[in-house]
């Protein structure tokens, strides 16, 4: 008899925390007078995946985000990662383990369009993926050998899917065709992200800086769909402006 799977039950987690050192109090940045971690939030509820939590270590945090509407789950403050902070997140907010999907939007994307999220999710249809994330196609050519710019190298499984081999700061892989921009979004099987929190760092994760190389080098499997465009990423003041110019709209009470 075929194996019958549960359905899918997706929680969406945001981790959020004040230690940036590039940009400090990053999630309170202000963007056309909300901060930014509530312009994340809306991103992620207006995909439509499932609930939405903040997961933060900070007291502010946790006002701004409650006073918008949204929920909130106080965590330590001493986790090296977001999969550490949102793993310990869901332990508290599901104990009886009613959600098997947890979807990691990270709290510096306030430029995200929604459908990515929502896009996620398709490769765990397959009951063969562990982990499932988004890639773009790298069309700037100086992108192409920026070590701050992330390749995903993968064989692609159907049209705009790959199963991922690799991850690096490297040009790759070399030859003609395509390099792919890996974008730091996962969609994670409940007792995938659980097992990852658990395995210590693999040497090719030091060597490359790279958290997702954990899983690889564990033999678990991440699927990447591949989408139109990187959301932009905040992590400097310069990164901060362009926010506020991409999000005009919002200030001028335009629908997003």
């Amino acid at each position: 008899m075929p194996t019958v799977r549960a359905p899918s039950r997706p929680l969406v987690l945001v981790p959020a925390r004040l230690g940036a050192t590039r940009l400090p109090n990053k999630p309170l940045a202000d963007i056309h007078g909300e901060p930014m971690i509530v312009h994340v939030w809306r991103r992620a509820m207006e995909a439509g995946v499932g609930p939405v939590v903040v997961a933060t270590d900070s007291a502010e945090v946790a006002d701004v985000v409650t006073k918008a509407g949204g929920q909130v789950a106080m965590t330590r403050a001493d986790h090296p990662t977001g999969s550490d902070r949102i793993c310990e997140a869901l332990g508290a907010i599901d104990p009886d383990r009613d959600f098997n999907i947890v979807v990691n939007v990270q709290g510096d994307l306030p430029t995200l369009d929604p459908t990515v999220v929502r896009r996620s999710l398709t490769p765990l249809e397959d009951p063969d993926v562990d982990i499932a994330t988004l890639v773009a196609e790298i069309v700037r050519e100086e992108e192409k050998t920026a070590p701050s710019v992330v390749k995903m190298v993968g064989s692609e499984v159907s049209p705009g899917r790959f199963r991922c081999l690799y991850f690096t700061r490297a040009t790759a892989p070399t030859g003609p065709g395509p390099l792919y921009h890996h974008i730091g979004l996962y969609a994670y099987r409940r007792e995938a992200l659980e097992r990852f929190v658990k395995l210590p760092p693999s040497p090719l994760e030091t060597r490359e800086k790279l958290e997702q190389l954990r899983a690889i080098e564990a033999g678990m499997r991440i699927d990447a769909v591949k989408v139109d465009a990187v959301p932009l990423g905040v992590d400097t003041a310069e990164d901060l402006e362009r926010a506020r110019l991409m999000l005009i709209h919002v200030a001028e009470g335009v629908p997003s």
